[in-house]
């Protein structure tokens, strides 16, 4: 017998363009999926959840987070991302046992839940040794949130695996994909991290997507994340090299020129943004603006825990004030007296949800309280002194 269970009354923003929201409805979960939304519902014996006072949204996915570090969190809140690569990458990675990763993984995990993040691409760069691997797959297993795995380099050395690096991504991750990732269809999936133009070599970049498409992973990069990578123009190499494709996903962005975006937009590529994290760390402008003119609806990810927050909600909050900022300072500018187009609230929840199930390449399954999807499901209360009254246009 299915186990059923009601949300009565509450505000349901299904984050699904053909239900929209349903105010004061109903939502139907059975066994772990989502049977129907609608004004009412009758449905007999079911678990009945009073949300009369509650928004309901489908859970926050967070497209790129390195969960190693939350043993290490809030080390460095005022580090430059030069100093992050100093501290964290080439002092604290290398001394990183096995079970430390397992401890990041499985408390990173509790976190993201804690705050309502559901899902998380948990983007790896501790593979230090295969048992590095297996203890954060197994933190991400026992903390029973749905995880991308993002399988990336290791970190013994900087000067080893970064600035022109001649050291291919392991071959472990054959194994991986064996033991752990014979299906596509678990809580848990599996991508490739790597470091792309600029950070290694042409060869050592060739054959690291060459491994990540022979294995079926999708790949996640970071591109353009301060000046100095910028100068790299990562894209335009990695369209010289023939690599760019749908299967990737471009985290930061934030020195790409319009050519490299349009690159991106072409290949059927993806965008991850972390605007706490980029305006904190100096990586640069959040390129909300620039994604969206190329058509590029963006993801929202934390990054690190060891220099801001680990929800989502501050995330959204800095992408929606800056993005807001640019177009009334370059309205002014252009002496336009009109208020500009700007970005809603609306949009940065949908990056926040529904796009970010996109980049992960889950949408299928998650995002949207959409009949069939999986029951994903958070409630925000509305009757407490921070977030009372909420206002309904009906």
């Amino acid at each position: 017998m299915s186990r059923r269970t009601l949300l009565r009354g509450g505000h349901v923003l299904t984050m699904d363009p053909a239900l929209r929201d349903v105010l004061g409805g109903d939502l139907l979960i059975e066994d772990d999926r989502i049977a129907a939304v609608a004004p009412s519902l009758e449905v007999g014996d079911a678990e009945v959840i009073d949300a009369a006072d509650c928004i309901v949204i489908p859970g926050f996915v967070d497209s790129h987070r390195h969960t190693w570090e939350t043993v290490i969190r809030g080390i460095a809140p005022d580090v430059s991302l030069g100093g992050y690569f100093a501290i964290v990458l080439d002092q604290l990675a290398p001394a990183y046992r096995p079970e430390d990763v397992y401890a990041g993984n499985y408390l990173g995990s509790l976190e993201a839940i804690d705050a309502g993040v559901t899902t998380l691409l948990d983007w790896s760069h501790i593979n230090n040794t295969p048992e590095h691997s297996d203890e954060a797959i197994r933190g991400l297993r026992d903390a029973r949130l749905r995880a991308v795995y993002c399988y990336g380099n290791p970190n013994t050395s900087l000067a080893d695996w970064w600035y022109e690096s001649t050291l291919e991504s392991p071959e472990d991750i054959r194994r991986v994909r064996s033991q752990y990732f014979s299906s596509n269809d678990g809580l848990i999936t599996l991508a490739m991290g790597t470091r792309g133009p600029g950070f290694c070599t042409p060869e050592v970049v060739k054959h690291d997507w060459q491994l990540a498409r022979e294995v079926g992973a999708p790949i996640s990069v970071h591109v353009g994340m301060g000046p100095y990578a910028g100068r790299f123009a990562m894209v335009s190499q990695l369209d010289e090299l023939g690599l760019l494709g749908p299967d990737t996903t471009y985290i930061h962005c934030n020195y790409l020129s319009d050519e490299e975006f349009r690159l991106i937009a072409d290949t059927g590529g993806k965008v991850s943004i972390a605007p706490s994290v980029e305006m904190v760390m100096g990586h640069g402008t959040p390129p909300t603006a620039k994604a969206l003119k190329h058509g590029l609806r963006p993801s929202l990810s934390i990054d690190v825990v060891t220099t801001v927050p680990g929800d989502m909600f501050t995330q959204m909050r800095f992408l929606f004030a800056e993005a807001r900022l640019l177009e009334h300072e370059a309205a002014f500018a252009a002496g336009n007296e009109e208020e500009p187009m700007l970005l809603s609230s609306r949009e940065v929840l949908e990056f926040a949800t529904i796009e970010g199930a996109r980049v992960c390449g889950l949408d299928e399954r998650i995002g949207s309280l959409t009949p069939g999807n999986q029951a994903v499901v958070v409630l925000l209360r509305f009757d407490e002194t921070n977030t009372y009254p909420i206002i309904v246009n009906v």
